[in-house]
């Protein structure tokens, strides 16, 4: 969804659901990383209930989305929907990075697919791992990832104890390998990103397009 094919009322709605410093904190708090009702609490400073107001305002604005874990199905991630606002809109975040680290349960398609777009994007070194990885990364991975010009076809997934440098952000791309615990000390962001394998191969395009505008938002931010 881009911002110039929002109906004009929604837009509307959009910029009513932002008008208000305690929203603005939420989106703030949610511009690079999914987070939990209890983690927006810590970061705001909003009471529970009053949190819960403004999510519903921006949920009802179509600015935020609330999604169940693929892991613990009692916890639910909030998002944020950049689509739905205009670049102006989102915040500045300083999460300066040069070697990130993605990580995922098996290592076999999304954070895959982030590690290849963080260097295609930048030129940069970006590595990726898995809690369990898988023996190969995933036929339609590489299938997908071809059309964007990012080849896979070489690339293996890897255990944690393989990564070889030490890297200066965590971006975990699977809510499994987050709620599992991640063996490195460095900042952390999350991306609630459903799990392709298994799904046919608009799954997988669903996936990449995703992690695609994820990571090009972090590249802007990280700049």
């Amino acid at each position: 969804m881009n911002v110039e094919t929002i109906p004009l009322e929604s837009r509307a709605a959009i910029h009513r659901a932002l008008g208000d410093a305690g929203r603005l904190a939420i989106v703030d708090a949610l511009a690079l990383s999914d987070r939990t009702v209890g983690e927006l609490e810590e970061l705001t400073g909003l009471g529970s209930s009053l949190l819960g107001f403004h999510l519903r305002v921006l949920d009802d604005a179509g600015v935020v989305h609330r999604r169940p874990s693929d892991g613990d199905r009692r916890r639910r991630y909030v998002r944020l929907d950049p689509a739905a606002l205009s670049p102006a809109s989102l915040p500045r975040v300083g999460e300066r990075c040069t070697a990130p680290l993605f990580v995922c349960t098996h290592n076999s398609a999304r954070s895959q697919f982030a590690a290849a777009l963080w260097r295609q994007l930048t030129g940069g070194r970006a590595d990726s791992a898995g809690s369990q990885p898988a023996n190969a990364v995933h036929p339609l991975a590489v299938t997908v990832a071809r059309r964007h010009g990012l080849d896979l076809a070489d690339a293996r997934p890897r255990a944690y104890t393989e990564v070889q440098h030490h890297p200066d952000l965590i971006v975990s791309v699977c809510d499994r390998a987050l709620e599992a615990g991640v063996p490195f000390d460095a900042p952390r962001v999350h991306w609630s990103v459903s799990d392709p394998t298994g799904g046919d191969e608009a799954t997988f395009v669903a996936a990449f397009d995703e992690i695609a505008q994820r990571v090009a938002r972090l590249v802007e931010a990280a700049a």
